[in-house]
């Protein structure tokens, strides 16, 4: 007599639930401040603000992430996330950069912006990573599910995440009193912008010039000069260096099958 192992069915794919899970426990450690738990990460940063924090406004964008995240998890419930082999490559990395974003809020509100949160942020970027690479290597076309609910807001958070794990070390060292001379501190911060900036571009180059990845790290770059670029030079200077590397990421990528592969798409 022939055992069979049984192997779970999509419907059954217990990692559906995981990444919802995540994700709303994102938005909730978001919100703790608003509970009277905890300082908001914003009081954090402005205790440790360096030259490449970016200006306020562009933690706006924290809204459409969280908006992305959920999104991408109601969707494992719909036929088009379900049935769909991109979303369940996708769901184990997602959930560990959502839980990984809520750990970070959690620890940075009821503690600081500190060594410990740099491991945390950057264990979630490797997560997200994780996900990001297996999008430029997927080979099949994407459905619009895909398109718009996964590959967008997956890649967004990835950008992000990149930039701000950047901006995460500044402010730690800044945190442990690390703080370079005022006539030498302008010049480490583009130096370190410029940097994040050959990171970014090499990640759009090996990862056929992502549209959505480059948008945010763009944005992330316009916040930098809008605020440490008004301040120093430098920076300003960077910033702009910066972008131009992240426009050639995304020209190398393109030219490497990029154009084919965010083109090409399926009913």
């Amino acid at each position: 007599m022939t055992q069979t192992i049984a192997t779970p069915t999509p419907a059954a794919d217990p990692a559906r639930i995981v990444v919802l899970l995540c994700a709303l426990a994102q938005i909730g450690a978001a919100l703790l401040p608003a509970m009277g738990i905890g300082t908001p990460v914003g009081e954090r940063s402005d205790a440790v603000q360096t030259l490449i924090t970016p200006a306020g406004w562009a933690f706006s964008i924290w809204g459409a992430l969280y908006l992305g995240s959920l999104v991408f998890s109601l969707l494992q419930f719909t036929s088009a996330g379900r049935d769909s082999t991109l979303f369940a490559a996708l769901r184990w990395p997602a959930a560990g950069a959502f839980i990984g974003n809520a750990l970070w809020a959690t620890w940075v509100q009821l503690g600081d912006i500190d060594a410990v949160s740099t491991l945390i942020i950057f264990g979630s970027l490797v997560s997200i990573l994780t996900a990001y690479r297996r999008i430029a290597s997927w080979t099949a076309p994407f459905s619009a599910a895909e398109r718009w609910g996964a590959i967008l807001p997956l890649s967004a958070l990835a950008s992000w995440l990149t930039a701000a794990s950047i901006v995460n070390v500044a402010a730690t060292l800044r945190y442990y009193g690390v703080n370079a001379a005022p006539d030498v501190a302008p010049l480490i911060s583009a130096a370190i912008i410029v940097v994040g900036g050959l990171i970014a571009a090499t990640a759009l180059a090996r990862g056929k010039g992502n549209p959505p990845f480059a948008l945010v790290f763009l944005w992330a770059l316009a916040a930098i000069f809008a605020a440490g670029g008004q301040e120093a030079a430098a920076v300003a200077v960077a910033a702009a260096i910066a972008a131009i590397l992240v426009l050639i990421g995304i020209s190398l990528g393109w030219r490497d099958g990029g154009a084919h592969h965010w083109s090409g798409s399926r009913s």
